[in-house]
C-alpha cells in the first residue's frame, strides 16, 4: 500500500503527507532536519519519527547547522540520556557531524539548497555515491527518503493523489520544466513510510 493510502486519517501521518512529504524545502535548518530524521529513522518505524520530531527540534537546537555543528561530548551524553529522541551513539554523532559537513557545504556552495540543486539531476545510485561521500550514515534508503520527501526525486506521492498535483505547484526539483498535465510516471512509494 502507498503512504497516500496508507496515511489517510492517521493522526501523525496524514498531517504529515498532506502538508510537507515531497514538497521542496528550502533552508538548511529545515533539510538538516529532514535528514536528520531520516537517519534516526532507519531501522524504526516513520511514526516514531513524527512523534519525538518535537523532542528532537528541542534536543538538537532548531536544527541551526552552527548550533549542532559545534555539539561535542558533553552534547553527546546529554543526547544519549534524552527520552525524546533516538539513544542511539552513532546517530547523534552523525548528526553533528553531518552539521559540520553543511557549513563546509555552505562555504563552496552558500547553502545545502544550492549545493543539492548543483547536483541535480542524477539518478539513485548516483545521488548515493554522493552522500556517501559527503556525509555519514547515509546508505541508499536513507537518501532515497531524504530526496524524495524533499521534492528532489518523484515518487513521493501517487500522480491520482489530491497532493501530487499541490506539490507540482510548489516547483519540486524533480519536476523542474514539467508540467503538471503531462507528467505521466509510475510512482515508487516510499517502503520507509510504513506505519
Amino acid at each position: 500500500m502507498s503512504y497516500c493510502k496508507a496515511s489517510q486519517g492517521h493522526p501523525w501521518h496524514q498531517p504529515y503527507h498532506d502538508r510537507e512529504y515531497g514538497f521542496p524545502v528550502r533552508g538548511d535548518a529545515a533539510l538538516l532536519e529532514r535528514l536528520a530524521l531520516e537517519i534516526n529513522q532507519a531501522g524504526l518505524s516513520w511514526l516514531t519519527m513524527l512523534q519525538k520530531r518535537d523532542g528532537f527540534r528541542k534536543a538538537y537546537a532548531g536544527f541551526e547547522p552552527e548550533k549542532v555543528a559545534a555539539f561535542g561530548e558533553r552534547q553527546y551524553a546529554r543526547l544519549l540520556k534524552d527520552p525524546g529522541i533516538i539513544r542511539n551513539r552513532l546517530k547523534v554523532r552523525a548528526v553533528a557531524e553531518n552539521a559540520r559537513r553543511l557549513l563546509a557545504i555552505r562555504e563552496s556552495h552558500g547553502s545545502f539548497g544550492k549545493w543539492l540543486d548543483a547536483h541535480h539531476p542524477r539518478s539513485q545510485r548516483e545521488w548515493e555515491r554522493l552522500f556517501r561521500e559527503t556525509f555519514v550514515f547515509t546508505g541508499g534508503k536513507i537518501v532515497q527518503a531524504f530526496l524524495m520527501s524533499t521534492g528532489y526525486m518523484k515518487g513521493a506521492h501517487d500522480p491520482g493523489c489530491p497532493v501530487y498535483a499541490k506539490v507540482l505547484k510548489k516547483g519540486p526539483a524533480w519536476a523542474t520544466g514539467v508540467r503538471p498535465k503531462k507528467l505521466r510516471h509510475r510512482s515508487t512509494s516510499p517502503s520507509s513510510r510504513g506505519a
